[in-house]
């Protein structure tokens, strides 16, 4: 696609984006499930719904990751998450949610950083009071234990290895699944290629579970255009796009029917964002995802224009688990 087709496809998206996308609320994780609905028809028949997000360090995606796991549990019949990165039941997490045992903030302050959230706390505090009201048809983390990989192991071989994990847990409680994670993993990458530390191109654990569960894994993204710790996009990552429609918080399913020149845009390759480990605001252009396509990554988007940092478990000090560089 040329500069000048690529930018009239551009402009053709935005525009459909304003008459298409639904707005959301990403104020409260609490808040009533209405403008969720749409969900329902972009994760039918889906087995595993991986919500990925841009970045683990935001307060906004992570109300929509929770308000999303409340819509598919409460309307939609799951009952189980990965919560990708560290093990449950290492650090006690699976016996609290389903017994009430312990403090689960004394765990998550023994976790990976980017669980040390009071977003995450808020999640499975959740789960725990739904047991509560519901213990006999409970909603359960799932227990991954090879998810603290061991060192030299190659990112293709921890990213078959949280597929496998999924795989199994699946066909062990035959359970609708939640994958929660980072959009890096989950995008359907067949193969697909992260710019940091060093381009790396692989499938990942979305093609993994893509190849295993067919149109019974769906990709969900949740991203972001600019916030308190990160600069507004390069013009030519995907967020810049998803970020000039009017609505500054939506949903669209990118599994719908589009006219061409917007199908054009989507189905077109392209750049996301990707904060991990290594992201640097100041270096924002260096990471991104790449290797493909919006529509072939994903099967719905849901984008917020604005977001500021993930809130830090009380006593884990400023930064603790949501830290940026480049701040």
């Amino acid at each position: 696609m040329n500069r000048t087709s690529g930018a009239t496809a551009a402009a053709a998206a935005v525009d459909w984006l304003n008459q298409h996308a639904h707005p959301l609320d990403t104020s409260d994780e609490h808040a009533e499930l209405d403008d969720l609905r749409p969900l329902a028809d972009a994760v039918a028949g889906a087995e595993i719904v991986a919500l990925g997000v841009g970045s683990r360090a935001t307060h906004e995606l992570s109300v929509l990751q929770h308000r999303m796991l409340r819509f598919l549990v409460e309307e939609e019949g799951f009952r189980s998450l990965v919560l990708e990165g560290d093990d449950p039941a290492r650090l006690g997490l699976d016996a609290y949610v389903l017994t009430g045992a312990g403090d689960p903030e004394a765990m998550l302050s023994e976790a990976r950083s980017f669980w040390r959230t009071g977003e995450i706390l808020g999640v499975l505090r959740w789960m725990r009071a739904r047991n509560e009201r519901d213990p006999h048809d409970p909603v359960q983390l799932a227990a991954l234990p090879t998810q603290s990989a061991p060192p030299g192991v190659g990112l293709a071989e921890i990213e078959r290895a949280l597929a496998d994990d999924a795989v199994r847990w699946h066909e062990r409680t035959r359970q609708k699944t939640v994958y929660w994670g980072g959009l890096t993993h989950t995008a359907v990458g067949d193969p697909r290629t992260v710019s940091s530390p060093a381009p790396q191109t692989h499938r990942n654990a979305g093609g993994h579970l893509r190849e295993h569960f067919g149109d019974g894994y769906a990709s969900i993204a949740l991203t972001f255009h600019h916030g308190t710790d990160y600069p507004v996009p390069p013009t030519e990552f995907a967020e810049a796009v998803l970020g000039a429609a009017d609505s500054p918080a939506y949903f669209v399913d990118l599994r719908s029917q589009r006219p061409v020149p917007v199908d054009a845009y989507f189905s077109a390759p392209a750049r996301t964002r990707v904060v991990g480990p290594f992201y640097d605001a100041r270096e924002d252009a260096a990471h991104h995802l790449s290797g493909s396509s919006l529509a072939e990554w994903f099967d719905a988007v849901a984008h917020v224009r604005e977001v500021t940092p993930a809130r830090a478990l009380e006593g884990q000090g400023e930064g603790q688990g949501v830290q940026v560089r480049g701040r």
